[in-house]
């Protein structure tokens, strides 16, 4: 098992309910499309899995570590000086930190540093598996110089390899974070709008990599996107999300039109896809074998 929430909730400090009763398990080696409208409650689910917040309700187990709602013997929802906690609390923080090892985030606007080396933000996707005299060498010199090449390669990007990131593109840092990330060769691989900078073209390769990169390696992908059509073509699962619960969970050639119509009734009558166009993916085309080779 991957990961497993049952009828796991988040309510933030405001009292702001951003999921609730969500109920979603995942085997190692699927890859899943979160979709839904904005503000659905995709991104704290991501946060849920990643352990960057701590569910308020219900139970989450990733990667055979498991932690409770509103416990603070599990996972701490906010950062606090280690000689004010407990010995549990302290051993709770050991072993997020080496599980958030295993899993690999990617953001809809990288937390990159703009003075950073393209090679060196790469490289960073190994920080938490290196020793510490590793990881601080290669802040300095970067110690493997052939493997971010290697990576960025995959993504068109090889060119960029010592260039600074405050001179990229959005799209180009967007592909440096999948860079690191495929870099670190994450056990599980969240994913939050990877590729909402890229061109539609662009933004099908890159999920390409993506996945091929799970399947490949037998690691977890769920991925949240805006393009109804993208998803329907990439992944095998796809999970819709609306106010915060679960609207479905369905292979993606059972996903319907009136299904995705009610997911985004609040959007409006177009469905968001890659070029903003209304049109998507219908089920006939789901299954088309070319269609999804193209992609998967």
């Amino acid at each position: 098992m991957s990961f497993a929430l049952d009828g796991a909730g988040l309510t933030h400090a405001n009292g702001f309910t951003a999921l609730s009763g969500i109920t979603l398990r995942a085997n190692k080696g699927e890859r899943i499309a979160l979709i839904g409208p904005s503000g659905a409650g995709k991104t704290s689910l991501l946060s849920v899995l990643g352990t960057a917040l701590a569910p308020s309700a219900g139970s989450v187990e990733v990667l055979d570590f498991g932690f409770p709602g509103a416990s603070t013997a599990g996972m701490p929802s906010f950062p606090r000086k280690r000689e004010s906690m407990s010995a549990n609390e302290i051993s709770g923080v050991s072993l997020a930190s080496r599980l958030r090892t295993r899993i690999g985030t990617i953001h809809q606007a990288p937390p990159i540093p703009g003075r950073q080396r393209v090679v060196t933000a790469v490289l960073a996707g190994k920080l938490g598996q290196w020793p510490a005299w590793k990881s601080l060498a290669s802040l300095l010199y970067p110690l493997d110089v052939a493997g971010a090449r290697a990576t960025l390669e995959r993504l068109d990007l090889a060119d960029k390899l010592f260039a600074r990131c405050d001179q990229l593109s959005g799209g180009q840092l967007q592909r440096v974070g999948i860079a690191r990330v495929l870099y670190q060769q994450a056990e599980l691989i969240l994913a939050d709008e990877p590729v909402s900078a890229l061109d539609p073209a662009l933004a099908l390769a890159t999920v390409h990599q993506l996945t091929a990169d799970t399947e490949a390696r037998g690691a977890t992908l769920v991925a949240s996107l805006h393009a109804v059509d993208l998803a329907l073509n990439c992944f095998p699962r796809i999970v819709g999300i609306k106010g915060g619960r679960i609207a479905f969970d369905l292979p993606a050639g059972e996903v319907s039109e009136a299904l995705l119509h009610d997911l985004y009734a609040s959007e409006g009558q177009t469905l968001p896809t890659l070029a903003n166009e209304p049109r998507f993916t219908t089920l006939a085309a789901a299954n088309d074998p070319a269609t999804r080779a193209a992609c998967c």
